[in-house]
Parts: structure tokens; C-alpha cells; sequence
């Protein structure tokens, strides 16, 4: 398959990457810690990523949103989820949270325990798709147990033939992927699943702080 590649600040951009997720197309994109490949949250799609990037079913898919009001849509924030999103949204902080009952959701972008990884990041291509789509699944785009990709010629040369548009945006600003906090305890307080590009030190502080 011929990977079809824009530059992400074209005019063409946005709306071809549009049409790509709306028709169930796996589109890698930039955001501000690594390169990702998003796709619509669908259950066919899913199964594609899943596939592409030979991840294991039981780890879920995260879901990139535009606002903190589309998160509220999808998912159950507690209090210091709210502390969290406030402080470190949009930025490199994927929040653990319990799906919200109302809404049906295929299972692959929820985790063994049922929960959803939501982000606003801090770039302005996935917010716009978000945007216009509503929450995108994403997950980093690289083979699963090798290194995110930083660049998009990082991208193409490992998953060119797999997906069927690519944004390049040049290197991405940060290189170290989010940091992923569960607070869903609240006698136990938050656990830090993993310490990406904010320490474990930044996220208690600003809990301390609220």
C-alpha cells in the first residue's frame, strides 16, 4: 500500500485527514511528545491499529480529545483528575479514568480493568481532528516494545506500507511520551502507571497545591 504523505501545516491537511479517519484509515500524526497513529473509535479500525502496531488487546487504546469538556463527555474525572487536567492540559498527561455508563464504547480502547486513557495534548493537528471527529484513538507509532518514533521519516520507513496518511510535521518537540496517572482511589491516592515527560514529583506537587 502507498502511504500518502502531506506536510501537517498544509492547507490540505486537516480535512484530507478528515476523510481518512472518516472512512476507517489509519493516519499517523504529530503531537508534542511523539509521533501517533490515530484512527476513528470504532471497533474495525481498532482491530487495524491493534494489529499494525502487534499490540496486545489487553492494554487499550487512548483517546485524544480537544477540551476537558469532551473528556467529561466519555469519562468520570474525580476531583484530582480535575486538579491534573487543569494544571497539566493540554500537555503530555494521559489521565486513567472510568468510562462513563451511558456511553458504548468498543472494547479495545479500554484496558484489562475496563478503564479509558484520555489526553489533550499540546498540539494543535490531533486537537483540530478531535475537533471536527470528536475523541480519536491514538496510540504511539512504532512496532510495540520499540521506541516511539520522533520524526515522521522515522514513521515511514517503519510503518509506511501499514497506514494510509502521514503528517509530517518534522521532529516532534519533546521526544518522551506522556506520564500516565490513575486517581480513581481516593483513600490511596494517585498511582503513576508511568513517568513519562512530567516526573512523579510534578504530579504531587501540584496535587499538593490545590
Amino acid at each position: 500500500m502507498t502511504t500518502q504523505r502531506l506536510a501537517a501545516d498544509s492547507a490540505e491537511a486537516i480535512e484530507h485527514a478528515v476523510r481518512v479517519l472518516g472512512a476507517g484509515g489509519l493516519v499517523a500524526l504529530p503531537t508534542e511528545t511523539v509521533y501517533g497513529l490515530a484512527v476513528m473509535p470504532r471497533r474495525e479500525p481498532l482491530e487495524r491499529l491493534v494489529a499494525v502496531k502487534a499490540r496486545s488487546v489487553d492494554k487499550g487504546i487512548q483517546l485524544l480529545v480537544d477540551s476537558l469538556d469532551q473528556a467529561r463527555q466519555i469519562a468520570q474525572l474525580t476531583a484530582a483528575d480535575e486538579v491534573l487536567a487543569a494544571r497539566f492540559w493540554p500537555g503530555p498527561l494521559t489521565l486513567v479514568l472510568a468510562p462513563r455508563s451511558v456511553r458504548r464504547l468498543p472494547t479495545l480502547l479500554k484496558n484489562a480493568a475496563g478503564t479509558l486513557g484520555l489526553r489533550l495534548p499540546d498540539h494543535v493537528v490531533p486537537r483540530r481532528l478531535a475537533r471536527r471527529l470528536g475523541p480519536i484513538a491514538a496510540s504511539s507509532a512504532n512496532l510495540s516494545g520499540v521506541p516511539p518514533a520522533l520524526d515522521a521519516d522515522r514513521v515511514a520507513a517503519t510503518l509506511g506500507g501499514d497506514i494510509d496518511l502521514l503528517l509530517d510535521d518534522g521532529p516532534v518537540r519533546g521526544g518522551v511520551s506522556s506520564t500516565v496517572v490513575d486517581c480513581r482511589d481516593l483513600t490511596s491516592g494517585p498511582r503513576i502507571l508511568r513517568e513519562g515527560a512530567l516526573s512523579a514529583a510534578e504530579i504531587e506537587a501540584a496535587l499538593r497545591s490545590a
